[in-house]
């Protein structure tokens, strides 16, 4: 029997759909992240992961290592000039606190 806008239940699930659903949840997890998504976008990643057991594995990981890096880089620091020659390699100016050699503290 198929499904019909009559029926009560709802169809089932669709194994393809949910992987296309995931991949595009997944490929929109940084920016959703890093806060770079419209509030509806936003609404429909964190819909989706209140739903989706696996999609909220991912995101939990990430989040997770994205807070590790952070404390991590802000207890490291820059070997003195590291900061100037990649900012020559980029073709930037210097800034100030690396011309005098200090390490400028992650924020």
């Amino acid at each position: 029997m198929g499904w019909s806008s009559r029926s009560t239940t709802a169809p089932p699930a669709n194994p393809n759909t949910l992987m296309d659903d995931c991949e595009e949840i997944l490929r929109d997890l940084y920016p959703y992240l890093d806060g770079e998504l419209s509030e509806s976008a936003r609404a429909e990643i964190q819909g989706h992961l209140d739903d989706c057991l696996d999609c909220l594995h991912v995101y939990d990981f990430q989040a997770e290592l994205r807070l590790v890096i952070a404390k991590k880089c802000k207890e490291q620091t820059v070997p003195p000039g590291l900061l100037a020659r990649v900012r020559e390699c980029l073709g930037l100016e210097p800034t100030t606190t690396e011309t005098t050699g200090e390490t400028p503290v992650a924020q």
